[in-house]
């Protein structure tokens, strides 16, 4: 696996491959990031989602019955 890393990075490449390269590394991390959350069905994140958000979904003002 050695051999294959230095080789990989010995390899010249213009500023235009690079730039791609790099867009395709990046948007595979997220896409493995939003197929991970897709399969476990939670998100990445510890903040709980509200189940109705907007106009009426607080008890402002008064309590909720």
């Amino acid at each position: 696996m050695n051999a294959h890393l230095s080789s990989l990075m010995d390899k010249e490449v213009s500023r235009k491959e690079f730039l791609g390269m790099s867009g395709l590394a990046i948007a595979s991390i997220l896409g493995l990031g939003t197929i991970v959350k897709l399969t476990t069905g939670r998100s990445l994140t510890s903040h709980p989602q509200l189940s109705s958000t907007g106009y009426g979904a607080s008890a402002y003002g008064g309590f909720k019955r």
